[in-house]
């Protein structure tokens, strides 16, 4: 993992921390899960505004799911020939031959 992997790997432990500081100390203003079925009759469905804590949540929120597609795409499983051309460099290495598992009539 490179540079860029290793600065992504801190962006993403440093925001999830944060994150799930932010989010504790928060207020429980919308009633879990009975705001959401008619306990929270008063407030608008349509409410956006929020006090600096929902925007820190949302920006920190942004930031870590970034972060972790970001180091999703760099640890991803490469493609076919990539396979391939990592095999033979691994093969050229140890200076072996590949040997066959399979038995073939002409082997008989």
């Amino acid at each position: 993992m490179g540079f860029l992997g290793v600065v992504l790997m801190i962006v993403f432990v440093l925001s999830s921390l944060f994150l799930v500081l932010i989010v504790m100390l928060q207020d429980e203003g919308g009633e879990g899960l009975g705001g959401i079925f008619g306990g929270g009759a008063s407030n608008q469905v349509g409410n956006r505004s929020g006090n600096i804590l929902t925007r820190i949540t949302s920006v920190l929120a942004a930031v870590f799911l970034l972060s972790s597609f970001g180091l999703a795409w760099l640890n991803r499983t490469p493609d076919s020939g990539d396979v391939e051309a990592a095999a033979r460099r691994l093969e050229a290495q140890q200076g072996s031959t590949s040997v066959e598992w399979w038995v073939t009539e002409e082997d008989n």
